[in-house]
């Protein structure tokens, strides 16, 4: 969930115990009224990982009858988001005038380019019954060639991402291609993103040949060698071959990684390699003459305006 400036939140260790592993990062909970966001990335130790420059994890939140999240329209710029939930539903609203809804195992992929607002709230039938939400906000860096494209936005099936199935372990692979199988989800650069189920005691080999990677655990514990990775923690993998995960108890984790980017500047919710296109963007939204988002009155302010 956007509505955060992004900030050092995160608590950084080394790995022990298995070499392979270079970091280990453990976020820090923000509350925004109501339910917890974990963030992992970016920060000053390790700013991106392949093209995810952005790495929030939502929930577990449990919403009585009557609440729900209410992010207002906020602005983006040479990005795209990848939102993918795992219970409950999003509904997403946006200055291209999409309105879609997004339930579990299903992907909204938003490239901002030269720039896109959009909100995110609960849909008003799931509002009126209360629900429990859990979901992952990605967010990946465009290459600089594409950063001032026009903006676009596209919502993937869940039958677009395809499942690798063997006793204790379910494969969904949301980007890229992984273990013998390819999303259909368009990507702008070499890009993985892949969801795990595994039972408790069976294995998995992270995905070789991806130039940076890592793994998140959305929940229960892993083990690689001797090294510990529990619930909500992310460990950075180097080159290493052929590294085995094994679950200590009932887990779900993610994988991500791809080719790097380069530096990227990240104000906010704007990113670009121009300080120009930052500076232009804040101004666009200040003076409310940033693409608007149809049906939606309020917005978020700029950070230094609040």
């Amino acid at each position: 969930m956007s509505d955060l400036i992004l900030d050092e939140t995160i608590c950084r260790k080394k790995g022990a115990g298995c070499s392979a592993i270079k970091l280990i990062l453990e976020p820090a909970d923000k509350d925004l009224g109501g339910f917890s966001v974990r963030r992992l990335l970016p920060t000053r130790a390790l700013p991106s990982v392949g093209p995810f420059i952005f790495f929030d994890h939502l929930g577990p939140a449990t919403f009585a009858p009557g609440s729900g999240i209410d992010v207002r329209p906020h602005p983006h710029i040479g990005l795209a988001t990848i939102t993918y939930v795992f219970s409950g539903e999003i509904l997403h609203r946006d200055s291209l005038g999409h309105v879609q809804a997004i339930r579990p195992h299903e992907i909204n992929w938003m490239s901002a380019g030269k720039g896109i607002a959009h909100s995110e709230r609960t849909p008003p039938q799931l509002r009126a019954q209360g629900h429990t939400l859990e979901a992952l906000q990605l967010w990946v860096a465009l290459p600089e060639s594409e950063q001032q494209t026009r903006p676009f936005f596209a919502h993937y099936a869940s039958s677009a991402l395809p499942l690798v199935e063997t006793e204790g372990c379910r494969i969904r692979v949301m980007l890229g291609e992984a273990y013998g199988v390819k999303s259909a989800v368009k990507v702008h650069s070499p890009t993985l993103y892949v969801e795990v189920e595994l039972a408790a005691g069976h294995k998995i080999r992270v995905p070789d040949r991806v130039a940076e990677r890592a793994v998140y655990v959305v929940s229960g514990s892993l083990k690689a060698q001797a090294t510990s990775i529990a619930a909500h923690e992310m460990a950075i993998f180097d080159e290493t071959a052929a590294i085995e995960l094994t679950a200590s108890e009932d887990a779900r984790l993610v994988f991500i990684g791809g080719a790097p980017l380069g530096k990227r500047i990240v104000w906010w919710n704007l990113v670009s390699t121009d300080p120009a296109l930052i500076e232009q963007a804040q101004k666009d939204w200040h003076n409310k003459t940033f693409a608007k988002v149809p049906g939606e009155q309020d917005y978020i302010p700029l950070p230094d305006s609040k």
